[in-house]
């Protein structure tokens, strides 16, 4: 029988989970870097990313950030109560979350629109070639793959790197000089919710992934999740570049699909 996980210690420290998620997450992290060390987020606190490429950035992401509640809506319908307490853990956590997602999109346009990229093009033009990579991605796993699987991908990885670059751009005072005091607060909203001294969220979604798999999972099981963590890495890395170099936002997308 599979022993049950129970955090060991603080949710927010790695250590405090079973020796296969901390492999995991290790072996993910060479990936997860290619997103969070990623030229875009310099070029974009030095002020530096032109017009072409903040559109970019501000419409080629928004189709996951208005369909994240979405893709937890997905995963909530995999739920059974009194199933398993990683189902139960689940449900409750994506009940309570789902509306506040609803909330960071409302944050997303007010950011968008701070930078020059108005709510009305981010809403009804189409995303640019090259960016929906991230967006059909999670797609995909958040109705297809398992509940742990959806989970890893979306409010692990997805939420977990998006976590360390919003700290990095939030913590630099010269990215808030770009924006004007009288709207800086709502347009840097998103951000400081986002950024990962603040949100929880990827933590409790590894607690929910291990719950679900509990102590000692099979090995092709601990491969799956970390392969979609890894897909989910790469996405975002292609949207990055899309952002940088628009004439080569397909680099990768071939080892994205195929991971």
């Amino acid at each position: 029988m599979n022993p049950r996980f129970e955090l060991s210690g603080p949710l927010t420290e790695i250590s405090s989970y079973p020796q296969w998620a901390q492999d995991m997450v290790g072996d993910c992290d060479r990936v997860k870097r290619t997103v969070v060390e990623h030229e875009l987020w310099t070029l974009m606190r030095g002020n530096t990313l032109d017009n072409d490429g903040t559109a970019n950035f501000m419409i080629g992401i928004w189709p996951v950030i208005e369909r994240f509640p979405g893709y937890m809506a997905q995963s909530l319908l995999k739920t059974r109560y009194g199933r398993s307490e990683g189902d139960n853990l689940a449900r409750r956590w994506l009940v309570r979350n789902i509306r506040v997602e609803q909330n960071h999109a409302e944050y997303w346009l007010d950011w968008a629109d701070g930078a020059g990229v108005t709510r009305e093009r981010v809403l009804n033009e189409s995303a640019p070639h090259g960016t929906q990579v991230l967006a059909n991605w999670c797609e995909e796993i958040s109705s297809r793959g398992s509940l742990a699987a959806g989970i890893a991908a979306t409010n692990y990885a997805v939420e977990g790197a998006t976590g360390d670059w919003s700290q990095i751009l939030y913590d630099s005072e010269e990215y808030h000089e770009l924006f004007t005091k009288p709207t800086r607060k709502a347009s840097l909203r998103w951000l400081q919710l986002h950024a990962a001294y603040d949100d929880t969220h990827p933590w409790e979604a590894l607690e929910i992934v291990c719950t679900l798999l509990g102590m000692s999972p099979r090995v092709e099981e601990v491969e799956h999740i970390g392969e979609c963590v890894k897909r989910s890495y790469t996405s975002m890395r292609i949207l990055a570049d899309r952002c940088v170099r628009p004439g080569r936002g397909l680099e990768g997308v071939h080892e994205a699909v195929a991971a």
